[in-house]
């Protein structure tokens, strides 16, 4: 039971990165106005975007626990700007999340209740169809019941906290995980070194750290029935260095890795 307790009154840190999406970015701060558990801290971590996006952070800072980190745009460095976001966050356990993916009320509430030692959770999400991604930006209704006709995977969009429990977590890597909706103790992506920033450009980076997690000891474990968030439709993105983060990834599940050289470390103050 005391265990229990100490872990309940651990400081959060939700980052949410972002690139240049003004209009995703002001659905996601608007539905963290909404939690019912508040983080006691939010990093809006910007791979680079530019005026437009500082706007919107700047409209939602006398409302929410807000911190707008931004660097230089010198291409896709999502791995470099978790890193520093990391690195700032004041939180014990962070709550990670992407710039186009709206929260259910719960999804702070659900990844605090559902945190575990030695574990990092993994949430999935539910599309919202493209034919109504122009009428969301209009409307701002963020709000998506059961059944919505706005979105896929509607079962993914069903919350129950008691169907939560039935989920243990497990050594290996799962195919659900998205680094979308994650959640870990600050400690432990420490003891990785964090993101692995010679990963640049889309894919892997995100399974790959997991890796190097679960290599340390550390279990996932699947946050179903819980954690929920709605990723707005978007175009691919470019995926020219994909077979190149393969390799690395690979690298860490052959070689049993646990750590990454260009990583956290260097943004780390004594």
């Amino acid at each position: 039971m005391k265990l229990i307790q100490s872990i309940y009154i651990l400081k959060t840190t939700l980052i949410i990165t972002t690139y240049n999406w003004p209009k995703a970015l002001e659905l996601v701060l608007k539905s963290a106005e909404h939690q019912t558990h508040m983080p006691d801290e939010i990093i809006v971590a910007d791979d680079g975007s530019g005026l437009e996006t500082k706007k919107v952070v700047e409209n939602f800072i006398d409302k929410l626990p807000l911190t707008h980190l931004w660097h230089e745009d010198e291409g896709f460095r999502r791995t470099v700007i978790l890193n520093k976001a990391l690195a700032k966050a004041d939180g014990d356990y962070i709550i990670q999340l992407d710039g186009d993916c709206i929260m259910h009320p719960k999804f702070i509430e659900d990844h605090y209740k559902n945190m575990q030692r030695n574990t990092f959770l993994y949430g999935s999400r539910v599309n919202i169809k493209k034919e109504f991604v122009e009428n969301l930006y209009k409307t701002k209704n963020i709000v998506f019941p059961y059944g919505d006709a706005r979105v896929k995977n509607k079962t993914r969009n069903f919350h129950h906290s008691w169907l939560q429990k039935l989920y243990s977590p497990s050594s290996k890597l799962s195919e659900k995980l998205r680094g979308c909706n994650l959640s870990y103790f600050k400690k432990d992506i420490i003891a990785i070194n964090g993101y692995n920033e010679n990963m640049t450009g889309w894919g892997r980076e995100d399974s790959e750290m997991a890796i190097r997690l679960l290599n340390k000891g550390i279990k996932g474990k699947r946050l179903r029935y819980g954690g929920i968030i709605y990723h707005i439709w978007h175009l691919v993105v470019e995926k020219s260095r994909l077979n190149i983060n393969d390799s690395i990834q690979q690298k860490a599940l052959d070689e049993k890795l646990t750590w990454c050289d260009e990583g956290l470390k260097k943004y780390l103050t004594v």
